[in-house]
């Protein structure tokens, strides 16, 4: 059975200014899968993601979505084709309650079906300690609660693929884990697609997932889920220390 590219990046650079920071960078990921990506600090990760979102202009090269050229819609655009993104850093807004936090993207936005708002049940379903902090505001929970929040807000809309850019940084283990275990069931049931930048061996190992690796804005290598489906195995072949 063939599988379904979802989304495609061919050859796309980007950067600020006269930098060039991701250079000539392509990769598939298909649906209902998983795709790592990985690299050390100021390699260019969040860089590319950004790009993909439209946040940042391409400067050659093309993205498509399904089957459509997005690379010159705007980051909104692409929002209602089904990408949905979970920045570094969360990006909540600690002076709304947590539902407001989540629901806010339906305030931005015409013609709301019932079948949308009605998704946040769903969502709670997933995240139990957001419902029980439903009216708590955002400044009030933890960094893994906040994370939580943030992908929550991301699937407000039911997006096909989300981007993920270090969800498990300053996150204690166990929340790492809900995490891991919370995409991959969405993958699995929902079909959803993530892309997952990340320097956590243990979540890269337990999302079991393909993985690039990304040094320099280039792409280095392309290492399958069975390489580094173990933190031992991921480690040694990530060149990553955690």
């Amino acid at each position: 059975m063939t599988k379904e590219i979802l989304l495609k990046v061919e050859n796309i650079s980007s950067g600020y200014g006269s930098t060039t920071i991701v250079k000539n960078f392509s990769f598939d990921v298909v649906r209902g899968e998983i795709l790592s990506v990985t690299g050390s600090n100021g390699m260019g990760k969040t860089t590319l993601m950004k790009t993909i979102m439209g946040l940042i202009d391409s400067r050659n090269g093309k993205i498509f979505y399904k089957t459509e050229d997005v690379t010159n819609l705007s980051p909104d655009y692409r929002s209602k084709l089904g990408i949905g993104y979970v920045p570094q850093g969360r990006e909540i807004f600690s002076s709304l309650t947590v539902e407001q936090n989540i629901m806010l993207p339906i305030y931005t936005r015409k013609n709301i079906s019932l079948e949308i708002k009605n998704k946040l049940e769903e969502i709670y379903s997933l995240f139990p300690i957001l419902k029980e902090k439903r009216s708590a505001n955002g400044s009030s929970l933890s960094g893994g609660q906040q994370q939580q929040l943030a992908i929550a807000r991301a699937l407000i809309f039911d997006p096909e693929i989300i981007i993920l850019d270090e969800p498990a940084e300053g996150i204690q283990p166990s929340i790492v884990s809900f995490i891991g275990n919370t995409l991959l069931e969405l993958a699995e049931k929902s079909k959803k697609t993530f892309i997952v930048v990340e320097q956590n061996i243990s979540l890269i190992s337990q999302l079991n997932s393909d993985c690039i690796v990304v040094e320099k804005g280039v792409l280095m290598k392309k290492l399958n889920a069975k390489e580094i489906n173990t933190v031992e195995k991921a480690r040694d072949l990530l060149s990553l220390h955690n």
